[in-house]
């Protein structure tokens, strides 16, 4: 069985990534600095701990289990943090994944694929975003996802390596067997901020802003849920190993949701309320951002069968109910 070098294997979306490939008949080799995830969410396969910028770490674990690809979902992800500490998004996203490209071509592992982002398109506000929209990030976070798919192109043609990349906006949901889970410290991402406020490990979900051009007045956005989106990663590398060229795929519903709607079906899914108040809207928000998924749909043979807001809600308060990580 292949081995595939899982970076961020201990996060969130990793960590359902994991899974999904050992389920498809893989070996996942988690490397994770336990900066942002957790070990106990290493539960299929092999951990090696370590840093993106650890080049000897790298060629260690790369002459150990000789992988046939990479799967590189260890980033720093929080678009606030990215304003004000752009330096470290720029040395650990960008120097970070230059090192592990530079490991993978030195190992001769020539596949590779990366979970980027929307956020490289930067703001195109009430549009469905495909491939070719233009990218103009807003911030170091988008900026240096950007800058890593740049650097996947030049290897391709300075070395061969090939590449499938994936840009998406917000993931939810979880594991529906509640094995591994969203987990977060400190929590940001809008349905677990809103269980926790269900649950009562929070006073109330704040909702920034209620005048927005939308039919309910919040706004909309694009989740994907966390298994659709593993599922795609598994598909674009089976796409390289059928040795098709290096591509890049978006993932979205195409419509998105309201932050009322999320509200209203964690409301029907948990037969709970959710605590709420009213705040003003914050700096930069835009009313809709979505991206499309005819790419994924047609030629990678993607179809997201959990997507729904119901689904994504159901599956992460199972997780939210029996599942937590320890340091």
């Amino acid at each position: 069985m292949a081995h595939i070098l899982v970076t961020g294997g201990a996060g969130y979306i990793g960590s359902h990534a994991c899974k999904a490939l050992d389920r498809a008949g893989y070996v996942p080799v988690t490397y994770d600095n336990l900066v942002t995830g957790w070990q106990d969410a290493v539960k299929f396969g092999p951990f090696e701990q370590g840093d993106l910028n650890d080049r000897s770490r790298l060629d260690e674990v790369f002459a150990k289990y000789q992988p046939a690809a990479v799967m590189h979902f260890a980033a720093l992800s929080q678009v606030g943090e990215a304003m004000s500490q752009p330096g470290r998004y720029w040395a650990n996203n960008v120097g970070g994944s230059l090192t592990l490209i530079e490991a993978a071509v030195a190992a001769g592992c020539l596949d590779f694929v990366f979970s980027s982002t929307c956020a490289t398109y930067g703001e195109h506000d009430n549009v469905v975003l495909d491939e070719n929209t233009t990218q103009l990030p807003l911030n170091a976070y988008g900026a240096s996802k950007r800058g890593v798919e740049d650097i996947l192109r030049d290897f391709e043609m300075a070395y061969g390596l090939r590449s499938v990349i994936f840009r998406y906006f917000n993931v939810a949901g979880a594991d529906p067997e509640a094995e591994v889970g969203e987990f977060h410290q400190p929590e940001t991402h809008l349905v677990p901020l809103m269980l926790d406020a269900i649950d009562g490990k929070r006073d109330a979900l704040t909702v920034f802003g209620t005048d927005y051009d939308t039919p309910d007045g919040t706004c909309i956005r694009d989740y994907v849920h966390v298994c659709d989106l593993v599922d795609a990663h598994v598909l674009g590398l089976k796409w390289l190993e059928e040795g098709k060229g290096s591509e890049v795929f978006n993932l979205g519903t195409g419509t998105g949701f309201s932050v009322m709607e999320v509200i209203e079906q964690s409301r029907t899914v948990t037969n709970r309320e959710v605590p709420y108040s009213i705040g003003p809207r914050r700096a930069g928000d835009c009313t809709k951002l979505v991206s499309g998924s005819n790419r994924a749909t047609t030629e990678l043979g993607w179809t997201p069968t959990r997507s729904t807001m119901q689904q994504m809600i159901a599956d992460a308060w199972r997780w939210h109910q029996t599942g937590h990580y320890d340091r």
